[in-house]
């Protein structure tokens, strides 16, 4: 690294930032000066992770993804524990919390997301967390006994992913949802009844279109503790502890004090630069084409065509994925992508359900081609399935095999586009769901034996 190498200020100590500086040191070694700022007083960790730090599954030294001899090793400047605070575009100037000033030639927003929080008192609370950050685990860990009450308020992917771990250290755990279903927006709503009752068999309470109306207190004064949750209905779920998941927004104050253009995310265009051409965002906090992402794919995407731009690689673009979601429970296999139902008068809908094994599959079609899928308690196809919807592949021909997966296709017909042949005696099943009082009465039959 020379003395005339450009300087590279990284707002964010977190996935998507560091993956890009990763990405950026094997294109361009040398080519700038990194200095890193983060708010957490640690090194580099994997966020997915931490619901398997958790549940007991792993432990702290097993998520971390650059520990600091990592940037040492690379002449990266690490400022753990002392986010930035402001940011002049003009100067080129960036300032710490701590009042560390540094120039930039190039800057890179990678501040990630907040956890949502509901209008309501007792957030305050000693007992009250979130699950966004590793001391939010720690904080949850510590809390956590053997035979203990914990109420999580959230049934989408964090929060069922904070019960499991919970419920794995021996708390009885009730899960209060806003909606009739689990998981609303990964899931249509026969799947997360499915989910629901599989969760509810590993020991989790559940509680749907449960409108939380206070966090209440135990004891007065300084000894004063969570006690508990009171819904809207007057309903009491006691509780040592309360975790908070609703859902997260990207972190925007400091662009939006830097003057940058910001709707719900830092607008980025397809090269991953901000409204200033010499400032990038990245993950959670970036917003291209009107959309924000949380899963980690988009991210490491996004990482990639960033790292190449700063490289100089001027072709490099950014292309909204196809979004798929996965769950990371044991034991239980769920996966989506593309649209969750039909929405169009033409799309079609191709069901199967089991309810023995708890197993449930959705194909929405369009034109000839798969636009979504809903898999529950068999997920084998789901890469193949994500693959079709996005290399929107012609699927008319395989249509009656598609529902069993890739290896009937294959033997009906092979790849999408060759000529099936499907013997007289070979099933074809498109399932029209029961109603949801039978399907709940029939899935709780199974569930409860």
């Amino acid at each position: 690294m020379t003395r005339d190498a450009e300087r590279l200020v990284v707002v964010g100590n977190g996935m998507a930032g560091m993956r890009t500086v990763e990405a950026l040191v094997k294109r361009a070694p040398g080519r700038y000066r990194i200095a890193v700022f983060g708010a957490e007083p640690r090194p580099n960790y994997s966020r997915i992770l931490l619901s398997a730090l958790l549940a007991g599954e792993c432990q702290w030294d097993e998520i971390v993804i650059n520990p600091y001899s990592w940037y040492a090793d690379r002449g990266i400047e690490l400022h753990a524990g002392d986010a930035i605070a402001s940011i002049d575009p003009v100067a080129r100037k960036a300032v710490s919390a701590a009042g560390v000033a540094v120039s930039y030639d190039k800057l890179l927003l990678a501040t990630g997301s907040r956890p949502l929080a509901p209008p309501i008192p007792g957030l305050e609370l000693p007992g009250v967390s979130a699950f966004r950050e590793a001391k939010d685990v720690d904080a949850m860990i510590a809390a956590a006994r053997p035979g203990g009450r914990a109420v999580v308020i959230g049934g989408g992917l964090l929060g069922l992913e904070a019960a499991w771990g919970l419920a794995r250290r021996g708390m009885a755990v009730t899960v209060l949802h806003l909606m009739p279903t689990l998981m609303e927006r990964q899931l249509d709503a026969t799947a997360g009844q499915l989910l629901e009752r599989d969760l509810e068999r590993r020991g989790i309470a559940f509680a749907t279109e449960a409108v939380a109306e206070e966090i209440f207190g135990d004891g007065r004064g300084d000894g004063a503790r969570v006690g508990g949750v009171r819904l809207a209905d007057g309903r009491l779920f006691d509780a040592e502890l309360v975790v908070v998941a609703i859902g997260i927004r990207p972190e925007t104050a400091l662009a939006r004090a830097a003057g940058l253009e910001v709707n719900r995310g830092i607008v980025v265009g397809d090269d991953l630069r901000t409204s200033d051409p010499d400032i990038y965002a990245v993950g959670e906090c970036a917003e291209h084409r009107g959309r924000c992402f949380g899963l980690v794919a988009p991210l490491w995407d996004m990482a990639e065509v960033c790292a190449a731009r700063l490289a100089g690689e001027r072709d490099a673009v950014f292309a909204t994925p196809v979004l798929s979601t996965r769950l990371k429970i044991t034991g239980v296999d769920l996966f989506s992508a593309g649209a969750l139902m039909a929405e169009a008068e033409s799309d079609d809908e191709v069901t199967y359900l089991d309810l023995g094994r708890l197993t449930y599959k959705k194909l929405v079609l369009r034109e000839g081609r798969i636009v979504g899928a809903v898999l529950y308690g068999d997920v084998a196809d789901a890469a193949w399935y994500l693959r079709l919807i996005e290399e929107r592949a012609e699927i008319s021909a395989l249509r009656p095999f598609l529902i069993f997966g890739e290896a009937h296709a294959a033997a009906a017909g092979g790849a999408p586009g060759a000529e099936p042949h499907l013997a007289p005696s070979a099933p074809v099943v498109e399932l029209p769901l029961p109603s949801r009082a039978d399907f709940e009465h029939a899935v709780a039959r199974v569930a409860h034996g």
